[in-house]
């Protein structure tokens, strides 16, 4: 069985409810089709012929609970009314209130739109200030290797840049069941270059160790270190990671978004994600790009994301 093959397995005999926010887009009508006929997920659609949010019965009460989630926000009660009438805002609420597991958006909408229904309506998890992204690149040999962050936060700093990395860990631990092997990445490796930029990472290395001393890490890595063992010989003599890692965190939203793209595109590997890490419950933003395959492989990820 392959790693895409087994996500499906694995999701399907966990049955999530899982929220489709866009279900006037084609594709995602038959991703709902097609998680439903092959038992993947319990599916709710917003839109299309299944019904919208203006009709749903539990309007008014999505509408209170965003309202006293952020009253700022809210002129008054028609306004709650109209907000709650927003698929991703409405679907964002039915997993804060518990009528679903997780829910899916972005096909259409924009990250932002996403990303701010997620913290509007589920908020972050305890303890966790940021939310963050990861995208699993499945390999043509069915590696698969975790790329974080790729698609929210554009400059970490290195105490966020550890926090990214340690969600991204987490998640790997539920989503592919192997242990996380985390390489904080740069253009040096262990100080064959000096600059803000490489001092950057460092702290961010260290600062993972003291989160995380049991997650196996290291950093500064230049990638061919982080995935080559041969290599990391040569260059990082005793790395714990050995050029085995399976968490690579680039050191900025550029880095990791031209990254996964050229792996996606020159390389041949499926992107799995992006998934949103840190929010309490879970929910996942697609890239607008998505295809069917994605969206049905996007829910079942956020379905082993409620584990």
């Amino acid at each position: 069985m392959t790693v895409r093959e087994s996500l499906l397995s694995r999701a399907a005999a966990r049955r999530k409810r899982i929220v489709l926010c866009e279900g006037d887009d084609p594709r995602v009508q038959a991703a709902a089709g097609r998680l439903r006929r092959d038992g993947i997920a319990e599916v709710i659609v917003l839109g299309g012929p299944e019904g919208r949010p203006a009709e749903d019965p539990r309007l008014a009460r999505v509408a209170r609970f965003l309202r006293d989630r952020r009253p700022d926000r809210v002129v008054d009660g028609v306004h709650a009314l109209d907000l709650a009438a927003v698929p991703v805002n409405f679907g964002a609420a039915l997993v804060a209130l518990g009528e679903a597991d997780a829910a899916v958006a972005g096909a259409v909408c924009a990250t932002r739109d996403t990303i701010r229904a997620a913290l509007w309506a589920i908020g972050t998890a305890s303890g966790v200030e940021l939310v963050s992204s990861a995208f699993y690149m499945v390999l043509p040999n069915d590696t698969v290797l975790t790329f974080t962050d790729c698609a929210v936060v554009p400059a970490p700093t290195a105490e966020e840049l550890a926090q990214i990395a340690l969600a991204a860990a987490r998640d790997r631990i539920r989503l592919v069941g192997d242990s996380p092997r985390v390489a904080f990445l740069s253009y040096s490796t262990k100080g064959s270059a000096e600059s803000a930029h490489v001092a950057h990472v460092r702290a961010a290395a260290a600062r993972f160790k003291d989160l995380a001393p049991n997650i196996v890490s290291d950093g500064e890595l230049q990638a061919d270190a982080a995935l080559e063992p041969e290599v990391s010989e040569r260059k990082a003599p005793g790395s714990a990671v050995a050029g085995r890692a399976n968490v690579l965190v680039f050191p900025d939203l550029a880095a990791g978004n031209i990254a996964y793209k050229l792996v996606q595109r020159l390389g041949g590997a499926a992107a799995i994600g992006p998934m949103l890490q840190g929010l309490a419950r879970p929910m996942a933003d697609l890239s607008r790009g998505a295809t069917v395959d994605d969206i049905v492989e996007v829910s079942a990820m956020v379905a082993l994301q409620c584990e």
